[in-house]
């Protein structure tokens, strides 16, 4: 009796660390990355314009209008999942630009709620 097994993979053999400059906090590290690890994608900081859902839930209140001008920590709307309430409030000073939900919707993790100009 012959099994039909795939061919087991074999490691890379030219996947050789190489040593690297780590910053963190202001120190500096030198320390060895894998080919597989320098190929992971970096870390993007998200656009402070766009206000996302961080957690699935229903909007349960809007409090702006597109074009209206908003103030730090102002309430703009308000995210309820969980049991919880939860504010979605401006980050810095601006001009709401679009609204891109209605009150009732149920948003998913990272869909798009209202964005800033």
């Amino acid at each position: 009796m012959s099994k039909n097994r795939p061919p087991k993979k074999e490691k890379a053999k030219n996947e050789e660390p190489g040593f690297e400059k780590l910053v963190v906090d202001d120190f500096e590290y030198q320390t060895l990355y894998t080919k597989k690890y320098a190929g992971n994608k970096k870390y993007q900081p998200s656009d402070p314009r766009l206000l996302t859902a961080f957690i699935p839930g229903l909007i349960t209140d809007i409090f702006v209008q597109p074009g209206q001008e908003v103030k730090k920590g102002e309430l703009m709307a308000v995210l309820e999942a969980m049991k919880m309430l939860n504010e979605i409030c401006a980050p810095f000073d601006g001009k709401v630009k679009t609204i891109h939900v209605e009150k009732g919707i149920k948003v998913i993790k990272n869909q798009l709620i209202i964005e800033l100009e």
